[in-house]
């Protein structure tokens, strides 16, 4: 997660599909960016989800979380300790970006819907430095990110450009327990107006599993929604923090702040690491993304808003 930068390139165009599998040629014209009717995919709570209530407020419910022990000797997790937020690889070092008092909540039972969703990732960029992030599943082989997690931009490193090397993927991690284990990547999304342009308003990407994976862990949906919808909902973030016990999962919510055409502004409590994080809302018990987290400020962070062309590759991606 970075600090917002004031971007030069153009405001259209920019959302073309892009894959580091050459091979994969996806041509698609970018959509209407205004919201001309609500749409959205559905979440899928994947196999024996456990409870996952809701408060009526449109918040999890996080009261006496517990750790599943019988499933934290399966796998172990890799020692991430020392190693820094993707974003740092492309915007330099972060800001902290906790606003007053830290209200993030440590949730522990990560082996169940809907934690298990939200994925640890281990990134190794091309030139082997290895960094960290945070996915979450919208289907059964395809996780979403920012796009600054898969494709790095203006390092200012030789060799470290460019899209990353592969990412180790880790569901509903709890520190050094990984409850399904972890799986790597190397095939990866994202679009033009971030690979060529690294405009912030385009920072979005996707992660490709060789397995189907997520229909165990089951995924979250997402949604287009219109500017009165967004303000009037209470947004909510998981996610992997550099700042917190290495790869134990974190959450807060609080009322979306503002929105505009591309992106969602919120005051929920994120640090670095946390890039790449869903921002979503509670419809009738289901979760459904609005935005991919992927920037601090001094007052609100942000995230890339799914609007239509966002949607319309994210349903691509999924399939």
């Amino acid at each position: 997660m970075v600090k917002s930068s004031k971007s030069k390139s153009k405001a259209t165009g920019g959302h073309t599909p892009v894959s580091n599998i050459p091979k994969e040629q996806m041509n698609r014209e970018e959509s209407e960016f205004y919201v001309t009717k609500p749409v959205s995919e559905k979440p899928s709570k994947g196999e024996n989800p456990g409870t996952d209530d809701v408060n009526p407020n449109g918040t999890e419910k996080v009261i006496d979380h517990k750790s599943m022990e019988s499933m934290e000797l399966i796998h172990s997790a890799p020692d991430t300790s020392g190693f820094s937020d993707i974003g740092e690889a492309s915007f330099g070092p972060t800001t902290e970006t906790v606003h007053g008092a830290d209200n993030r909540v440590q949730i522990t039972n990560t082996a169940v819907y809907p934690w298990r969703v939200h994925c640890s990732l281990f990134i190794t960029a091309a030139d082997n430095s290895k960094w960290i992030g945070t996915g979450w599943f919208i289907g059964p082989h395809t996780l979403m990110t920012a796009g600054h997690v898969v494709y790095i931009k203006n390092s200012g490193v030789a060799g470290r450009d460019g899209w990353v090397k592969s990412i180790l993927v880790m569901p509903g991690r709890n520190g050094s327990s990984l409850p399904y284990g972890s799986i790597t990547s190397t095939s990866f999304r994202s679009v033009t107006g971030w690979t060529q342009d690294g405009n912030e308003y385009y920072d979005y990407g996707a992660i490709i599993l060789p397995t189907n994976l997520g229909n165990t862990t089951g995924w979250f949906g997402f949604g287009v929604y219109s500017d009165s919808d967004l303000v009037a909902s209470v947004g909510n973030i998981a996610g992997y923090p550099g700042d917190k016990p290495p790869g134990t999962l974190w959450y807060d919510y609080h009322k979306i702040a503002s929105v505009n055409s591309r992106k969602v502004y919120y005051d929920i409590d994120t640090y670095g690491g946390q890039s790449g994080s869903s921002v979503y809302r509670i419809i009738n018990g289901g979760r459904y993304g609005i935005a991919i987290h992927a920037y601090g400020g001094a007052t609100t962070n942000s995230g890339t808003r799914i609007v239509t062309p966002v949607y319309n590759n994210m349903v691509t991606w999924k399939a």
